[in-house]
């Protein structure tokens, strides 16, 4: 586990890690502005983490980590009516599983809603704060719009001492939802709208899951998130490119306030990623229309959708550190994340046999009973050894390792040729056995006895080399293949109803086998069937039926296609002045 508050770090970067924001961090340390670097990440509970938030949290405990800071986990849990325990949970188990840690650095903002009340007070006797009766369709009507200034409210010329007792009263219950704002007295003319008086809380009669019934008033991300960064003492409050038109605003609340600390806010590039969508509002909308099976859905981009599919934290870590961060948006193509998770996973998943579109070969001159053969675990460690896989008589390989009349460069098996059983024998099909309909239900094949482990004594090498399964010891696992929940790279472009862009192929299930040690698999553990890709143990698995869910086939079309953009700017000459 990675701790921003234990990990032995310098007060620079480290190697390699280098960007405008942490060009920021270093340069206030270097010129003492900043002693001790906090940063925070704070979610709001009302829904499960996605791979967005992957980006934001590796940066902000990273940042903490390699300038020898901390970084808090702190809720923004200012909206009870959306918010539950079950998404709190999830979120702390995310950040974990990414692998960092806040240590005794976990907070909320509804820890501090007895200060902010007081500052907002503080901002009503200042006369910068009042308590509107408009309506919130009527407060958007006065806001104005990007080419026309606002118009004052009414009630916005109340007297100190009225807006002090109607915010009492708000927050004493007297009055019912939505019929009266606290908003800040700033400039309904400024050219930046989030200075037109915002609203500071409104009232909400809901219970907390914290604080219960203790209050009828909350504040605004707006009025509660800087002033949270300063009671915490964080040092740089990084947030996405959206809240780039709110830092003047946050910045306003930091210095009309007595707060103990100055933050400072600094805005990134949010994620953006093809056949992806990371609206909070969108995956809210697949998992209660049943266009998936839940939040941790392995289709979904949520951190627990990624975890159940197999795709491995460190993969996760390394894609945000590999696309870096930048000041504009931009969109990444999903095949680069595929790429980082591949790359970690062809180093530590143990290799398995599975056979997900079963044919039956019979190998007609081979004993009864069955032997095991030695084949390697992973022959990329030679360290992780090898097991014993039982070989006998009837065998299932893929289906579409067999075609009868094959074409000029299909190399696999086919009548009177010859192919490698991956760590066993070499085998020739001799029959094709097939079914009323026409269809190949079963291969007659016979073996070579003398090329036991895949070699043989005169040197012959056939073309191909199958994975496979004993009949009689293989298990019977049903296997779900997944690829992208959106079809089209941008979901929803050109105007297009989004959900109209969804993948009907997202999700296949099929009925296969696997080997005895991939069937006592751990539940989450992924491995790679060899020649199919990786797969991971799902949740749904039971004693007698494993659940396989395909994390990631074997090809890697985005490292295809950055070997062959560097292959053509090699072929490129040399610019000359």
């Amino acid at each position: 586990m990675l701790s921003s508050a234990t990990m032995d770090t310098h007060t620079t970067p480290s190697p390699g890690r280098s960007d405008f924001i942490r060009d920021i961090v270093a340069d206030d340390c270097a010129a003492g502005r900043v002693k001790s670097v906090v940063t925070r990440f704070p979610p709001e509970p009302n829904g499960y983490l996605h791979i967005g938030h992957a980006k934001s949290i590796c940066l902000n405990f990273g940042i903490a980590m390699e300038f020898d800071g901390r970084c808090h986990l702190r809720f923004d849990d200012t909206n009870p009516a959306k918010e539950e325990q079950e998404y709190i949970d999830a979120i702390e188990a995310d950040v974990r599983w990414l692998g960092f840690d806040w240590a005794e650095h976990l907070y909320y903002a509804s820890d501090y809603f007895e200060q902010l009340y007081k500052w907002a007070v503080h901002l009503i006797r200042q006369g910068k704060a009042y308590v509107d009766d408009l309506s919130a369709e009527e407060i958007r009507e006065h806001r104005g719009t990007l080419t026309e200034p606002g118009r004052e409210s009414p009630w916005r010329g109340r007297s100190a001492q009225e807006n002090l007792d109607l915010f009492a009263r708000m927050r004493a219950g007297e009055f019912p939802n939505g019929s009266r704002v606290l908003r800040a007295k700033i400039d309904m003319a400024s050219g930046n709208i989030n200075f037109r008086d915002p609203v500071l809380y409104r009232i909400l009669h809901a219970r907390h899951p914290r604080t219960g019934d203790a209050w009828s008033i909350y504040p605004s991300y707006d009025f509660a998130h800087g002033q949270s960064d300063a009671i915490e003492g964080i040092t740089h409050s990084i947030c996405t490119l959206e809240f780039a038109d709110h830092r003047p605003l946050y910045d306003w609340f930091i210095e009309n306030l007595p707060v103990p600390s100055r933050p400072r806010q600094y805005e990134f590039a949010r994620l953006n990623l093809t056949h992806t969508v990371l609206s909070k509002r969108v995956l809210l909308r697949l998992v209660h229309d049943g266009h998936v099976r839940g939040w941790d859905d392995p289709r979904m981009p949520t951190l627990s959708g990624l975890r159940r599919r197999g795709f491995p934290a460190e993969g996760i870590r390394d894609f945000a550190s590999m696309i870096g961060v930048a000041r504009a948006d931009s969109v990444v193509e999903v095949e680069m994340l595929e790429h980082a998770v591949r790359d970690v996973l062809n180093r530590t998943a143990p290799r398995r046999f599975g056979v997900v579109d079963p044919l039956k070969v019979v190998i007609e001159n081979y004993p009864e009973g069955h032997e095991h053969v030695e084949v390697p675990n992973n022959p990329e460690d030679e360290s992780a050894g090898t097991r014993a896989v039982p070989f006998s008589r009837e065998l299932w390989i893929e289906r579409e390792d067999f075609m009868e009349e094959p074409p000029k460069k299909f190399f696999r098996l086919a009548p009177g040729r010859e192919v490698r059983l991956r760590s066993a024998y070499f085998i020739t099909c001799t029959d094709v056995v097939k079914d009323a309909s026409g269809a190949v239900v079963e291969l007659r094949c016979t073996y070579d006895s003398a090329t036991r482990g895949g070699s043989a004594p005169d040197g012959r090498r056939p073309k191909a080399t199958l994975h496979w399964l004993s009949v009689a010891h293989a298990v019977p696992a049903e296997v779900r293949l997944y690829g992208h929940l959106f079809a089209n790279p941008l979901p929803g472009s050109d105007g297009r109803e989004l959900l109209d862009d969804l993948n009907p192929g997202s999700e296949v299930v099929v009925q296969g086998f696997v080997e005895p040690a991939a069937a006592g698999a751990p539940l989450g553990h992924t491995v790679q069937f060899e020649r199919l890709g990786y797969f991971c143990m799902d949740p749904d698995s039971t004693a007698g039926t494993p659940v396989f869910n395909r994390t990631l086939t074997l090809k890697d079309t985005w490292a295809k296609v950055r070997a062959k953009e560097s292959a053509k700017s090699a072929e490129e000459p040399l610019a000359h002045p």
